[in-house]
């Protein structure tokens, strides 16, 4: 027996709503995950029904309604996830060098493994040469956001790593802190993390970029939404430039913007 009762018309509300706030496009399937993310809200927010919820948040809700994206997303991430993109942001890196400054964004960053694991890249890939490197990261989610400004992680978070990544690039806490990992420092030094909402029309994030890792984000946006999102990361991009998509995206409706090169890795169609 559920705490508060969720009818579909209660869940169409939120389908719509949080894809006009966010452009996510629940799946009908999702009814059942909706519900328990968005009762909590319920709880802590003192309302009896989803009814009486939806009315508060679209008549007055404020930072509700960062509570309420953020109950709905979904942040599933490791370092070095999808492995097989790294080697070739590597040689992409080697390649431009120090001839010019090198910009990353990091679209998706959620709880800040991916943005790490791109510092780390870098870090690897050109030694004392990253001065010239800057990373953006973003997320819609302020929470995952505070956790990856934070870099610290419990240990079996890491353990995947090598212990050359681990001796160089994590500190081992002790004390209160046993059991969890901080990133270094300088790994953090070279990472801007902002909040970005990718439907909002202005970006604070300029170009040209070098790279985009936009990975598991689109999964989230209809066609058209993401044909719109491209469109707009296509004239931020140097002619040269590369994007990262998850391993379940394709954007081969975009064809006259990105073309693929395999293992899900786009450049633009056309060189401008």
């Amino acid at each position: 027996m559920r705490e508060f009762s969720f009818s579909s018309t209660d869940f169409e509300r939120v389908r719509k709503l949080i894809y006009q706030h966010a452009g996510i496009s629940l799946s009908p399937v999702k009814q059942d995950m909706v519900y328990s993310r968005l009762a909590r809200r319920l709880r802590a927010t003192g309302k009896g029904s989803f009814a009486e919820y939806l009315d508060a948040l679209e008549k007055n809700g404020g930072d509700e309604w960062e509570r309420f994206v953020n109950s709905l997303t979904t942040n599933l991430t490791s370092f070095f996830r999808e492995p097989h993109h790294f080697p070739i942001f590597a040689e992409h890196l080697k390649k431009i060098g120090t001839t010019r400054p090198i910009r990353v964004w990091c679209s998706a960053a959620s709880t800040g493994e991916e943005p790490y694991s791109i510092a780390i890249t870098v870090q690897e890939a050109l030694g004392a040469n990253v001065s010239n490197v800057s990373i953006i990261a973003s997320d819609l989610d302020t929470n995952v956001l505070e956790t990856a400004r934070k870099g610290v992680y419990p240990i079996e978070r890491v353990e995947k790593l090598s212990p050359e990544r681990l001796r160089r690039f994590f500190l081992r806490g002790t004390g209160a802190q046993e059991g969890y990992v901080s990133v270094r420092p300088e790994l953090k030094r070279m990472i801007d993390f902002q909040r970005i909402n990718l439907l909002e029309p202005n970006w604070p994030v300029k170009g040209p970029l070098d790279i985009i890792f936009c990975r598991n984000v689109m999964i989230y946006f209809d066609k058209p939404t993401q044909y719109k999102i491209l469109s707009r990361f296509a004239p931020m991009m140097q002619p040269d430039g590369l994007m990262f998509a998850g391993h379940s995206e394709s954007f081969l409706h975009a064809a006259d913007l990105f073309k693929s090169l395999g293992k899900t890795v786009y450049a633009l169609a056309k060189a401008r």
